[in-house]
Formats: structure tokens, sequence, C-alpha cells
């Protein structure tokens, strides 16, 4: 009889750590949001599903984007994947160099805000909707707009430049 306790004891244990490993991972891929190798705020781009070393693709509201490029791979990743996005930003100082952590907004003609982040690299990749936009883009203090129209096909590019330490 207490052999018998004993085994289904196991028995029970085994099934509840298996019931809470399998709650642990399903928890886990729905807060990444069903993404595998990676997170929307996932610094790297390693093993993320984009491939090719392209940074992990974030969401806010219906606008994708991607920033990066500080690594030779991600940068020469973000400028193949380029024309496959309708705007491409990028950010430089004095002597080209690349800039990282560059605020980041983009305004509709009626002054909504459709993204609001920071580029974690020289490139930024936006994935837009047709139409008429304000870039902002602010680096150590110093802001920058831009206007820029989104083609129904095509890749729209602004260059951000900013002349300071």
């Amino acid at each position: 009889m207490n052999q018998q306790r004993t085994q289904r004891s196991r028995i029970v244990a085994t099934a509840v750590a298996a019931a809470l490993t399998l709650g642990m991972a399903g928890s886990v891929y729905a807060q990444n949001n069903g993404i595998a190798g990676g997170t929307t705020t996932d610094d790297s781009s390693a093993g993320n599903t984009n491939g090719g070393g392209l940074p992990q693709v974030q969401h806010q509201g219906d606008v994708a984007f991607t920033s990066g490029g500080v690594g030779s791979d991600e940068s020469q990743a973000l400028k193949r994947a380029e024309s496959h996005w309708p705007l491409a930003l990028r950010f430089t100082g004095p002597g080209s160099d690349y800039l990282a952590d560059v605020r980041v907004q983009i305004m509709d003609t009626e002054g909504g805000k459709v993204l609001g982040t920071t580029s974690r690299g020289p490139y930024m990749l936006v994935r837009l909707h047709p139409g008429r936009y304000t870039v902002r883009a602010s680096y150590k203090g110093h802001d920058q707009s831009k206007a820029v129209t989104i083609p129904a096909s095509g890749t729209a590019r602004e260059a951000f430049y900013w002349n300071i330490q």
C-alpha cells in the first residue's frame, strides 16, 4: 500500500513539474509576442527571427521599426534591407561618425505622434503608410526636423547630421 502511494506521488509530482514547465514556456512565448529567439526589446540581432543580422523588429501601434548598425554585420544587414522599408533614416556626426541614442519622433500631418523611440544606432528603418510626415530627431539636446513623403512604393531616405561632439 505504501509503495503504491509513493509511486502515485511520484507520478503526480512529475505531471505537475511537466505542467509548470510547459506553462512557463508558454508564458515566455506570449511575452515575446510569439517571436522566437529574442524579444522586441532585445538589443542584439543574435537569434532573432529576422535573420541575416538585422536587429529585432519592434512595433508601436501599426508602425514597425528597427534600428542599429553599430557593428559591421548589423550595419550591412540594415543597408541591404533599406529598399524593403518605406523610410530609411541615418544619423551621423562630425567626420561622418555614426551616432546612436538619437531620440526619434514621427508625426503625421495633423501633429499626431505615430512613433516615439530612441535609435540604437546610426540606421533606422520604419514601416509607415504612404503619406506625409515630420521626422524629429534629437541628439544631445540638439533637435532637427525634416518633412518626409512616404511613397506608395519605394523608399524615402533622410540623413540627419549633427556637428557636435
